[in-house]
C-alpha cells in the first residue's frame, strides 16, 4: 500500500471514528444524529481554543440563532418585558375573540441556548400556526457569567410583566388561557417560576397550565437510575448535567468535583433527600436492577458558600405537598435515554400523590433534546412526532 494510500485510509479511520456515536438500537436515523454529536464535539473542542484567542466559546453554536423574521401567517419582533429580551410570536390574521398563550423558556443548562436560535424560533411559529395563540418566547442571563437565582428572576420578571391585565390586552390574549412551558433547564425555570407565583399577592393572573419538557428538577442525587443507565449517551450526558448544574451556582470547581462524587448536601440537610427519593418515587419498571444508596453528605461549607442547589427555586422538587397541590394540569414529557428521565418521573409521582391532574408522555425511543430535532434544521422522524403530538395536546387543552 503506497503512502498516499495509508494516510487517506488513516484519515478516513479518524474522520469515522470522530462521527461514530454508539447510540440504541431503537434509534432510528442513527447516522444523522451521529453527525449533530460530531458538531456538538467539535464544538467542546474548540471552545478553549477559541476563548484563548479571544472569541466567544459558544460562537459556533451562535450559528443557530435566525433573525425575528415575520411571514405571511406570523409577525414576530424582539422586545423587552421589564428589561428582559423576549421573542414575541402573533398571529397576523385578525381574531374577533382573545387569543391564548404560551410563555417558552428555552434550554441549555442555563448556561446556552436562546430565542433566536432556529429550532425555538420554528417551535414559537408552529404554535401560532397550530394553535392560534400569542407565544413569548423568553431569554435570560446564562452562565458562568451569571449565576443562580440571576437566570430564575430574569423569566420571573418577564413572567410578571406578561401577566399584567395591560400587556395581555396589548397582544390580545385571553387571561385565562395562558400556558406557561420549557424544555430541559428551560422546564426546570417553568416549574420554579410557577410554583413561585402561586403565593404572589401582586399577580393576580395565574397560569392554566404548566408543559414540562424533560425537565432538570433536582440538584441534589447525581446517581439515579437514569444517570447510571444513560450516563454516556447523546446529548446530554452525566458529565455535562454536573458541569451544568454546578456552574448553575458558581465557577468553583470545587462543587462540580463535589456533585461529580454525589457528595455535595451537607449532613443537616439530609431531610430533604425524602423529595427526591426514587426508590420510593420511580415507578417498579425504572427501579429494576438497580438498588438505592443512601446519600454520602458532603462538607456543609460548600452549602454555606453556595445554598442554591437546596433552594426549591433551583429544585422545584423540593417544594413540600402545600405548594404542589395548588399546581395547575401539568403536562410531562419524558425520554427513555435521557439522564434527566427521572426527574421528571419523581415530579410526576408527587404531583399526583398531592391531587394534579398531570399528563404524561414518556418517549420510548427519546432522548434528551428531541423536541428541537423535529425543526426544519435537523428534521428528525421521531422530533417530528413528538412536535405534533406536543402541539396536539396543547391545543386541546388551552
Amino acid at each position: 500500500m503506497g503512502r498516499k494510500s495509508l494516510g487517506l485510509l488513516i484519515a478516513c479511520a479518524l474522520l469515522a471514528h470522530s462521527l461514530y456515536t454508539p447510540l440504541p438500537e431503537n434509534i432510528e436515523q442513527s447516522w444523522r444524529l451521529m453527525l449533530t454529536c460530531a458538531f456538538l464535539r467539535i464544538q467542546t473542542h474548540l471552545a478553549p481554543l477559541l476563548e484563548m484567542l479571544g472569541f466567544r466559546p459558544l460562537l459556533l453554536l451562535e450559528v443557530l440563532a435566525v433573525p425575528p423574521t415575520s411571514d405571511e401567517n406570523v409577525t414576530v419582533a424582539e422586545n423587552l418585558f421589564n428589561n428582559v429580551p423576549v421573542r414575541v410570536f402573533v398571529p397576523k390574521q385578525k381574531s374577533s375573540t382573545l387569543r391564548r398563550a404560551v410563555f417558552y423558556i428555552h434550554g441549555g443548562g442555563w448556561a446556552t441556548g436562546s430565542a433566536a436560535w432556529a429550532p425555538y424560533d420554528d417551535l414559537g411559529r408552529q404554535m401560532v400556526e397550530n394553535l392560534d395563540a400569542v407565544v413569548i418566547s423568553t431569554n435570560y442571563r446564562l452562565s458562568p457569567q451569571y449565576h443562580f437565582p440571576t437566570q430564575f428572576e430574569d423569566v420571573y420578571d418577564a413572567l410578571r410583566w406578561f401577566l399584567r391585565k395591560k400587556v395581555l390586552a396589548e397582544y390580545g390574549v385571553d387571561p385565562s388561557r395562558i400556558c406557561i412551558a420549557g424544555d430541559s433547564a428551560g422546564g426546570n425555570l417553568a416549574a420554579a417560576v410557577n410554583q413561585k407565583l402561586l403565593d404572589d399577592p401582586e399577580v393576580k393572573i395565574k397560569v392554566k397550565i404548566q408543559s414540562l419538557i424533560y425537565p432538570a428538577l433536582q440538584g441534589l442525587d447525581m446517581d439515579l437510575p437514569s444517570y447510571r443507565e444513560n450516563g454516556h449517551l447523546p446529548f446530554l450526558t452525566k458529565h455535562q448535567m454536573v458541569v451544568f448544574w454546578s456552574r448553575y451556582f458558581t465557577s468553583d470547581e470545587a462543587l462540580e468535583e463535589a456533585m461529580a462524587a454525589n457528595k455535595h448536601t451537607p449532613v443537616d440537610s439530609s431531610h430533604l433527600f425524602k423529595f427526591v427519593n426514587w426508590s420510593t418515587l420511580l415507578p417498579e419498571r425504572f427501579k429494576k436492577g438497580h438498588v438505592y444508596t443512601s446519600p454520602i453528605h458532603g462538607p456543609s461549607d460548600l452549602a454555606k458558600k453556595y445554598p442554591g442547589f437546596l433552594d426549591v427555586r433551583a429544585s422545584p422538587l423540593l417544594a413540600d405537598d402545600s405548594t404542589l397541590r395548588r399546581l395547575p394540569l401539568t403536562h410531562i414529557l419524558t425520554c427513555q435515554y435521557d439522564v434527566l428521565r427521572d426527574d421528571g418521573l419523581m415530579y410526576l409521582s408527587r404531583l399526583r400523590a398531592a391531587g394534579v391532574q398531570v399528563v404524561h408522555e414518556h418517549v420510548e425511543d427519546g432522548f434528551h433534546g428531541i423536541l428541537s430535532f423535529g425543526s426544519p434544521v435537523i428534521n428528525l422522524k421521531a422530533g417530528l412526532r413528538v412536535v405534533n403530538k406536543y402541539l396536539k395536546w396543547l391545543k386541546e387543552n388551552l
